[in-house]
């Protein structure tokens, strides 16, 4: 039976949306290959729902330009691609320290990160009833003073695990936390610092088949000597470099476009208060756009009166304090917009384009923050 009209589901075009191309994340894939050693690979980090691309289309997508591991953060997300027909190696960067949880990561064929001998000995009890061998990575802390065992414990910690015999060590990796600091700052002391301990780490350690990795984006675009046998690689996968000195080390195409409806057209006179606050009042007669986005969307509260849309490669300023549904701009300048246009929030537009870069340095922000703050009410579209 056909649905009544007027019973089907709206247009994910009707008030705001994103737009998401996954053969910006397969040419972005190619372009960072094109920068590593020889013998180093590629995992696609896509935790957080792929840095709000869509873990599913940007996996795919990555896998086509060349990516051959995969990185979340927590058990459901990894479970989430096995679910969606991807077999390639996943490695979750997150601490599993349950028994249910590390046994639905043996379940999934996930790896799970280890800290420490006590996940060690949980994951070697767990596949010693299950009949099968675990397939884990252990995270040494050289620096970023947050998961993963000291460093100077990882030949200790190595040795006793490959003692175990339903374990086995797939890799041994560390994170950067400072690569995306000025070069010539305590980016680069507190870098090379990391570097240096993560190398001498693996000096001492018993020899075995598992792969070493310490490169983030920043790390990988920033010097080939951090690349070992695999880099993790996050928001230059997505089109953006993590720093102002890393933008042209290799070529990125954004992968994310936001756009939103305009949904009423308003003329007010001079000296009339807009939006909550009146945090913006008028100087000359103007002529206001509301738009239906907000930031019950992604789009923080904090920009109000910093950010501007685009429409047609014009520059539209946005006026008055961004509310929960809705934004406002100022369309004074540009008469032959009306209502049901549709303006770019984030992305490109003609020869115009608004970076997440360009967001986060009017709000204190990172542009990781930006991406990864678009809410699900937001259609993704693949285009």
């Amino acid at each position: 039976m056909a649905p009544q009209r007027g019973a089907e589901l709206p247009d994910p075009r009707q008030r705001a949306w994103l737009e998401v191309a996954p053969a910006a994340i397969t040419h972005n894939a190619r372009s960072i290959r094109s920068l590593l050693r020889p013998g180093c690979a590629l995992m696609a980090v896509v935790k957080a729902d792929g840095y709000g691309h869509g873990a599913v289309t940007v996996a795919r997508a990555a896998l086509a330009g060349g990516a051959t591991q995969l990185g979340v953060a927590t058990l459901q997300e990894g479970i989430e691609l096995r679910q969606a027909g991807l077999r390639e190696p996943v490695l979750v960067l997150g601490n599993l320290t349950q028994a249910d949880d590390l046994r639905r990561c043996l379940h999934w064929q996930l790896m799970p990160t280890l800290s420490g001998m006590r996940e060690a000995l949980l994951c070697q009890n767990l596949a010693s009833d299950s009949g099968r061998r675990f397939g884990v990575q252990l995270k040494l802390d050289t620096g970023m003073t947050r998961l993963g065992c000291d460093w100077q414990e990882a030949p200790r910690l190595v040795e006793a695990i490959q003692q175990l015999d339903r374990i086995r060590l797939e890799g041994i990796y560390s994170h950067l936390a400072l690569a995306d600091g000025d070069p010539n700052g305590d980016g680069e002391r507190v870098t090379q610092q990391q570097h240096q301990r993560f190398r001498e780490a693996l000096r001492l350690l018993p020899e075995g088949d598992a792969v070493h990795h310490l490169a983030n984006s920043a790390g990988t675009l920033r010097d080939p000597e951090l690349h070992h046998d695999l880099v993790r690689v996050g928001l230059a996968l997505y089109g953006h470099s993590p720093s102002p000195h890393l933008d042209h080390a290799v070529a990125l195409e954004p992968a994310m476009t936001v756009k939103a409806r305009v949904s009423l057209i308003r003329q007010v006179g001079a000296g009339v208060g807009v939006s909550y606050g009146h945090r913006f009042i008028t100087s000359r007669p103007s002529r206001l756009a509301v738009v239906a986005i907000g930031y019950a969307d992604g789009v923080s509260r904090a920009l109000s009166g910093r950010i501007c849309a685009l429409h047609h490669g014009r520059r539209l300023p946005q006026v008055g304090a961004i509310t929960m549904d809705q934004l406002i701009l100022d369309v004074t300048d540009h008469p032959n917009l009306e209502a049901g246009a549709v303006v770019t929030l984030l992305g490109r537009d003609g020869d115009r384009a608004i970076r997440p870069r360009d967001w986060s340095d009017q709000c204190d922000s990172i542009p990781w923050e930006v991406l990864c703050g678009f809410k699900h009410r937001l259609p993704r579209l693949v285009v």
